[in-house]
């Protein structure tokens, strides 16, 4: 096999966010999760393979640890035939021990033993062959004999004087190559191991040249040459691509793992045809684990992160050149959980995946069950330290998901904070300074809207609006209890129990509300038609929908409403505890019993979340790296709009500035956006689902026959399903204007 090679790939520098410990107890469900996932590093995994053969192939973890065996998909391995069928040798492992070699035909088991003749030394073995050297420096090819002996053939034509510096494997089991020195001029050479014949090929070389071949080819440094080439003939030079020589199949010589690459760029595997010299790429953003097979195929890694990182065999094609097929999937590593947000069916959690030490926000699916669907997906840049951790925080940085694909979370540099809001692609953050401010936190928002508590006393609403790069600051006020739930800001009143709800366009008054408590609350929380307040020692939630005053549990952990239920932590117990008040009445019941260590003394959670937009709850189950998620068993409101996006594009829309308004709803939904004339014909049809619990649909103005449609207002119409089949649809209208 070729030698495995270390990519080193440029990084920019940066210390890694702040990383919790591990708990030293598990948690224990009391309602058994639905699912788990586990946070696993983006950082592709390098590996080496330990045998490649017919059958299929050995491998570990270039850093060390156990080996996997993978069997490659429907081939039928070649029978076992014994020694002297050197071809059957394609599927033979040989395991070395002292001065015995066994041999192993994998697919049958069916097993041979060499052994090594006092005064030869172990050199190399491949297929039903062993190659030793003597004292007096001949070369032997050994193979098992039926009487149970070992047959010793001396090589013949290694030159007189020949020191061997290496031998090398390839993608054969007929030939061996030996890289030797004479005369302070290094050459290479194939030992034919049938006959034991050796026939030097290519002279003149560097002192540890790269060597692959296969029973066509032999290429070393810059030349190429047939095998079975008349005696004297000179290797021709070739086209090559970037990186070192790793194999060849067919008549394609294989490249790969460059030294550099440049920047913005992926490393390829690619194939140059000895014959026509044509370049084409084999496997995109490949590197790392690649090397010959003992049949004349080959092995590579590639894929887009480790997340989907994976082995693909390759062979050669009938039209002479390559095919690939992918025969088995890297695990990736697992990394710890510095924070987790959940909203919209979303599950957000955070960590140094990416390798280096830098962090990034992750996500995975969930169902309207809570099961998770499909696998780890990257949802913001790399992100260095610089975010916020106050004392006893388990979440750092922390998290609030806003239910529209987005994540919100604090940034701190020179020591002022922004309020950043990431997730809808791994390219950018939109950040809003808090004018110096600092040891703050985000105790609630959604869509849009970030609520901001600074350490200063100042309390903000800070506005990322769909369509623009930018935040704005759209209230600033002293610093209270407060929430924010569509485009409402619900604030304490005047008097003592109430609540007022301001809306955020237009600064009115749009509700007061007597909630019942016997304070100024000092937790306000807001979820549809649910008000929750807390005094410290006594906590309730008002319905607005019906007037209902419902009394919860209260103490001092941390408390998180949801859709028609509570979410709690007693600190003590360490018990995460669910109160359900959808029917008007509380009920708590213990969700979770978790791990004893007490990852959080601070302000947030930290090791758990709820799902706002009709969902469920996660938490960290003790594990490194994997989080449970449990389903509420609680209801969902029916399905309604909270807040809408929908101005038209000026001078457009186009197809590279499409119209993309936003409906945010409560809960995740399928969705069809209609688009008619003025005469009533629908010119178009968009569907698709939520992202988290928004509609985000793109029109490029162009009708469902391929052509622009006319400049005009166009009346849209947009009805939604609730994934969870709760309630009815939603249909809302409007129109927009195509210039």
């Amino acid at each position: 096999m070729t030698r495995s090679r270390r990519l080193g790939l440029a990084a920019l520098g940066g210390a890694v966010a702040l990383t919790c410990a591990l708990p030293v107890t598990p948690a224990q469900a009391v309602d058994s999760p639905v699912g788990t996932v586990r946070l696993s590093t983006e950082k592709r995994i390098e590996i080496v393979y330990q045998w490649a053969g017919a059958s299929g192939f050995q491998y570990r973890s270039a850093t060390g640890g156990s080996t996997t065996w993978v069997d490659y998909p429907g081939v039928v391995p070649p029978a076992h035939a014994g020694p002297d069928d050197l071809a059957t040798g394609t599927d033979v492992v040989n395991t070395r021990s002292g001065s015995t070699v066994t041999q192993r035909h994998r697919s049958t088991n069916v097993t041979a033993t060499v052994t090594i003749p006092a005064g030869q030394t172990y050199a190399a073995a491949v297929g039903w062959s062993v190659l030793t050297r003597d004292t007096a420096g001949t070369l032997h090819v050994l193979r098992a004999a039926t009487d149970g002996t070992t047959a010793d053939l001396p090589v013949t034509g290694l030159p007189a004087g020949a020191q061997p510096t290496a031998y090398v494997t390839g993608g054969s089991v007929a030939h061996l190559a030996v890289v030797y020195t004479l005369d302070g001029t290094t050459s290479v050479g194939l030992v034919a191991l049938a006959d034991g014949a050796f026939r030097t090929y290519v002279g003149g070389l560097s002192a540890d040249p790269e060597v692959v071949f296969n029973d066509r080819w032999l290429v070393t440094g810059s030349g190429a040459i047939r095998v079975d080439a008349e005696p004297g003939t000179q290797p021709a030079s070739y086209t090559r691509g970037p990186g070192h020589l790793e194999a060849v199949v067919g008549d394609q010589v294989l490249t790969g793992n460059p030294d550099f690459i440049p920047g913005g760029t992926q490393p390829a595997l690619t194939a140059g045809s000895l014959v026509t010299g044509t370049l084409t790429t084999v496997l995109s953003a490949s590197f790392g684990g690649m090397g010959p097979t003992l049949d004349g195929g080959a092995l590579a890694t590639a894929g887009p992160s480790g997340i989907d990182w994976n082995i693909h065999r390759i062979t050669p094609a009938e039209d002479g050149s390559v095919s690939t097929e992918k025969v088995a999937r890297i695990p990736a590593y697992a990394v710890g959980v510095d924070g987790l947000a959940l909203a919209g069916g979303e599950l957000f959690l955070y960590g140094a995946t990416t390798g280096g030490g830098y962090g990034r926000f992750n996500s995975f699916q969930l169902d309207a069950t809570g099961r998770p669907t499909g696998q780890q997906t990257p949802r913001s840049p790399f992100l260095i330290n610089g975010t916020t951790c106050l004392p006893g925080d388990a979440a750092c940085p922390q998290l609030e998901a806003a239910g529209d694909g987005r994540v919100s979370y604090l940034w701190t540099s020179e020591g002022k904070e922004s309020v950043v809001s990431t997730g809808l692609d791994t390219s950018t953050n939109r950040a809003e300074p808090t004018d110096g401010d600092a040891g703050g936190r985000i105790p609630g928002g959604s869509g849009r809207y970030v609520l901001y508590n600074g350490g200063s006393g100042t309390q903000r609403v800070v506005d990322f609006p769909n369509g623009t790069t930018g935040a704005t600051t759209v209230l600033t006020r002293p610093r209270t209890a407060a929430a924010v739930w569509g485009q409402v800001l619900w604030t304490p009143g005047t008097t003592q129990g109430s609540v007022v709800g301001t809306h955020l366009k237009t600064g009115q008054t749009v509700s007061t509300v007597a909630t019942g408590a016997p304070c100024t609350p000092t937790d306000i929380q807001a979820v549809n038609t649910w008000l929750y307040w807390s005094c410290g020692s006594t906590a309730g939630v008002y319905d607005r929908a019906t007037g209902r005053k419902i009394t919860v549990p209260a103490d001092n952990g941390p408390a998180r409403l949801a859709d028609g239920y509570l979410l709690r932590e007693n600190r003590g117990t360490h018990q995460l505890l669910l109160t359900d008040f959808h029917t008007g009445t509380a009920a708590t019941r213990t969700l979770v019993q978790l791990p004893y260590q007490d990852w959080n003394t601070g302000g947030s959670n930290g090791r758990w979340a709820v799902d706002r937009f009709g969902g469920h709850i996660a938490y960290l189950n003790g594990t490194n790296g994997e989080v449970s998620i449990v389903n509420s068993g609680v209801p969902a409101s029916a399905l309604a709009q909270m807040e809408a996006q929908t101005d038209a594009v000026p001078f457009g829309p186009t197809i590279s500035v499409p119209w993309r308004p936003v409906w945010q709803l409560n809960k995740p939904a399928t969705w069809t956006l209609t688009l008619s004339n003025s005469g009533g014909t629908v010119v178009r049809t968009l569907t698709g689902s939520t992202q988290g619990a928004a509609v985000r649909p793109a029109w490029d103005a162009y009708g469902k026959d391929g052509r622009r449609v006319i400049s005009g207002t166009y009346a849209w119409k947009l009805t939604a399903q609730p994934r969870d089949a709760e309630g009815p649809a939603l249909t809302v209208t409007g129109t927009t204007t195509v210039n």
